[in-house]
């Protein structure tokens, strides 16, 4: 096998999209720019270690310079898939295009499912409404407590969520619950169902704890991770990645707290990985900040994940490529708190590689692509390789 590189690193920054789409304004997402408008909230980024990478040639970031010397390939990419949310995202960079959209239910799931929910569990949800995590709880935790019923709701996303607090619904019953759920909805084609666990009490407040738990769609053809997996390589998934992909072609995976942890526990994979994929998604940036309409914690978030990038670089060799991109945007500042249609940052360094200005790639299964190739399996997926851009077939520093 011809690797081009031994070790990929591959963040996906949830939500930290740069730019409208061609096609934004069929999803109500006119003018969107979220990491364009978060700058702009915060009078400006201090992102030195993304400027250098590239970020702001491909985007007008207040803060970045667009003249700056860079170290690594940079570009953008546009989504070819139907829909805007993360298992959609996460799939086309791994080789799935969708042509149709995840359903979503905006009055609600139909009856059929919540009496099959019923027969197969014995109990009776709350809610069945479109509401975000807080609301939800404040809307219906109490009576929760009083009833024991769970509490269903959905987004403008295709989830199913079933929230119960952890004394009276312990997190392994929820679990189950949610997996009678996800074989109810698999006819739906339900993007995720997700189990959403709380504590507290109506007088200090609900809080959602860290034992969240996403059961996915089972991905409808070959990816990347079952890709490099048949090709006896390790992927070791970060954060809720595992989950999207319904653990398929992973090797290992841990649930993480937050951005914090989840670049701590890349950091541990990292050094454990002799040959493979350290594949990590970092949340906070959508589930904080973009659905929370905060943009100034989105900031600051980027600033935080700027600060960890030298220590992740620096246990990096020639033989490594980091790579740093998203699933969608999540523009805090656009109406609503819906995901948004946008462009994606697309980032790659090794301290081999040629910068290169990769231009706008048209599709996210571009990226699937080229990391296939550069482990020495292309022809697989869907999408174009832009390897070759890289200098990645040259041995060494350049």
């Amino acid at each position: 096998m011809n690797r081009a590189y031994d070790r990929v690193v591959l963040i996906v920054l949830d939500g930290v999209g740069i730019g409208a789409l061609p096609d934004a304004a069929d999803y109500g997402d006119q003018g969107v720019d979220t990491l364009g408008h978060v700058a702009q909230a915060c009078g400006g980024l201090n992102l030195p270690v993304l400027e250098s990478l590239g970020l702001g040639r491909i985007a007008k970031v207040q803060g970045l310079d667009s003249l700056a010397q860079v170290r690594g390939a940079y570009g953008r990419m546009l989504e070819r898939s139907c829909g805007k949310d993360s298992t959609t995202g996460h799939w086309e960079i791994c080789g799935i295009v969708q042509q149709e959209p995840l359903p979503t239910f905006p009055g609600g799931f139909p009856e059929a499912v919540l009496e099959a929910f019923r027969q197969q569990t014995g109990l009776t949800p709350l809610g069945n409404l479109v509401a975000s995590g807080t609301e939800i709880l404040d809307l219906l935790g109490e009576e929760h407590l009083r009833t024991g019923r769970p509490i269903l709701y959905t987004s403008v996303d295709s989830v199913f969520q079933l929230a119960a607090h952890e004394d009276l619904i312990p997190p392994e019953r929820l679990y189950e619950l949610c997996r009678i759920a996800r074989k109810i909805l698999d006819p739906y084609r339900v993007g995720r169902v997700i189990a959403r666990p709380f504590v507290g009490d109506a007088a200090s407040g609900f809080r959602r704890t860290p034992r969240r738990h996403d059961f996915s769609l089972a991905p409808p053809g070959l990816t990347l991770p079952e890709l490099l997996f048949s090709g006896a390589l390790e992927v070791q998934g970060i954060g809720k990645v595992s989950d999207i992909f319904c653990d398929r072609g992973f090797t290992g995976s841990c649930a993480t707290k937050n951005n914090q942890d989840g670049m701590d526990r890349t950091l541990e994979a990292l050094a454990k990985l002799s040959c493979g994929l350290v594949f990590t998604n970092l949340i906070d940036f959508d589930m904080c900040y973009g659905h929370r309409l905060d943009a100034e914690g989105f900031g600051r978030a980027m600033e935080d994940f700027d600060r960890r990038l030298p220590e992740l670089m620096s246990v990096m060799g020639p033989r490594d490529l980091l790579v740093v991109t998203a699933d969608h945007g999540c523009d805090p500042t656009s109406p609503g708190t819906d995901h948004s249609r946008e462009y994606v940052p697309l980032l790659l360094w090794s301290p081999g590689i040629r910068p290169a200005d990769l231009g706008t790639r048209s599709g996210f299964c571009d990226l699937g692509a080229t990391l296939a190739e550069a482990f020495g399996l292309a022809g697989e997926l869907p999408g174009t390789s832009f390897l070759s851009d890289l200098g990645a077939l040259r041995r060494g520093p350049f």
